[in-house]
């Protein structure tokens, strides 16, 4: 399975419009962010956002082979455009199941925030796991002696809803070896350097917009057991350690 990271970006991208903030003004080159949108093997598009073909054509893809653009989370802004030749997106119902003509499976999950998650299964056995911004999969089970193996590549909201990341763990759907991908990345998220920081301790990482990856190649980062926080007197020690707990 191979994905294409079109955007890794909040719904409102990074930065945002003639917004003057800190945060904004860092936003520059790999910082910057289109809304999250991925292409799936060139036939499934999650998510649709503004400027996709091109963000598309600069990433050396197309989406002239695209059969089914799904959109995970309510849409409150301007109207979308869809550019000529593509199918009209839409959102599955909870639980409902897709074959493409492409072989890839599509099954829509329901999460605990408006909005909807799909597992997607590809020819080759790859396994997706995409959530729209700040969600969790609604009602994941805990760990059963009979489960489907852990998923590829999860793409969602890590600095958002780090707890429903654990759940995942938890139950067996986010393994040692999945890649854990942070994107609907905005204010929020630190620039840089420290952006990586945080999400390594998750045992996550970001992508600039544009990056391409094959399902199962990337090596996670380790997720620390135990961690000692040193510092001086009010240096923040207390937030680093309940942020990492």
């Amino acid at each position: 399975m191979d994905i294409t990271l079109l955007g890794t970006g909040a719904p409102g991208g990074l930065p945002l419009a003639d917004c003057p903030c800190a945060r904004c003004a860092l936003a520059l080159g790999e910082d910057a962010r289109a809304a999250t949108c991925a292409l799936v093997d060139g036939a499934l598009l999650l998510d649709l956002t503004p400027g996709a073909a091109l963000a598309a054509a600069r990433a050396g893809r197309s989406l002239g082979g695209v059969l089914q653009v799904l959109l995970s989370h309510p849409h409150d802004g301007p109207a979308l455009t869809v550019p000529p030749g593509l199918p009209a997106p839409g959102r599955s119902p909870d639980g409902e199941e897709l074959t493409l003509l492409s072989g890839h499976r599509v099954r829509a999950l329901a999460v605990d925030v408006p909005g909807t998650g799909y597992a997607v299964t590809a020819p080759d056995g790859g396994r997706l796991l995409y959530l729209p911004p700040g969600a969790g999969v609604a009602g994941v089970p805990r760990r059963q002696a009979a489960r489907p193996r852990p998923y590829d590549t999860v793409l969602m909201d890590v600095l958002g809803r780090p707890d429903a990341l654990a759940r995942l763990r938890a139950a067996g759907a986010v393994g040692p070896q999945t890649d854990v991908l942070a994107v609907h990345l905005g204010h929020e998220a630190p620039p840089g350097a420290e952006l990586r920081r945080r999400l390594a301790a998750e045992g996550a990482r970001a992508v600039a917009d544009g990056a391409s990856l094959r399902a199962g190649d990337a090596e996670p980062p380790a997720v620390p057991r135990r961690t000692l926080v040193l510092g001086g007197a009010r240096s923040g020690k207390s937030v680093e350690a309940e942020r990492r707990l």
